[in-house]
């Protein structure tokens, strides 16, 4: 066996293996299901979170745009941040849960919820794990960990290695992108 041979079948098989794992569509002309999602929310069926068992919702600017507040769209779609203390639920103390504002997938409790005197509503944990997703973010001169809904891929907030015990996070959130929902039975 040469040497030429050997390389280009090396590639060869490499770029065989690398294709065969990769899905067969990009997603482009999917249609999308309006049906299963939670309060009429068109999901893709084919863009679901399977080891998680949540289904993303998927939807044109146009669309978000239609069902959210200009400074919602703003943090929720373009990523913006509230301005400090402008948040009602710094206010709140009831039992309850923190939805997001765009797919109401419940995000965090009022259970988890502390004033960490930054201005914005903190949490020390989410409701589930895989109900945030969590990314890198270098926006700003510093990198920080951006908070991204999992449903919907809505920006939360970030999370920062300040917060109190047990978990020593602080999950400093926008309060434009939350919706609060009472619940006396939280636990």
């Amino acid at each position: 066996m040469n040497r030429r041979y050997f390389l280009s079948s090396s590639v060869a098989l490499g770029a065989f293996a690398a294709f065969s794992r990769a899905p067969l569509s990009t997603g482009f002309g999917q249609e999308r299901n309006g049906s299963g999602s939670k309060g009429g929310h068109r999901s893709n069926p084919g863009n679901s979170l399977k080891s998680k068992g949540i289904k993303k919702v998927i939807k044109t600017n146009e669309e978000w745009k239609r069902i959210l507040t200009p400074e919602q769209y703003n943090v929720t779609r373009q990523k913006g941040t509230e301005a400090p203390f402008s948040s009602p639920l710094n206010e709140i103390h009831e039992q309850g849960i923190f939805e997001c504002v765009a797919c109401e997938l419940p995000l965090f409790s009022s259970k988890a919820k502390f004033d960490s005197g930054t201005g914005w509503p903190s949490f020390w944990q989410p409701i589930a794990k895989e109900n945030v997703l969590e990314k890198v973010d270098n926006s700003l001169s510093e990198t920080r960990t951006e908070v991204l809904c999992a449903r919907c891929d809505s920006h939360i907030g970030h999370v920062f290695n300040d917060g109190p015990r047990p978990t020593g996070l602080r999950y400093c959130m926008n309060g434009v992108a939350l919706k609060f929902v009472r619940d006396a039975n939280v636990s």
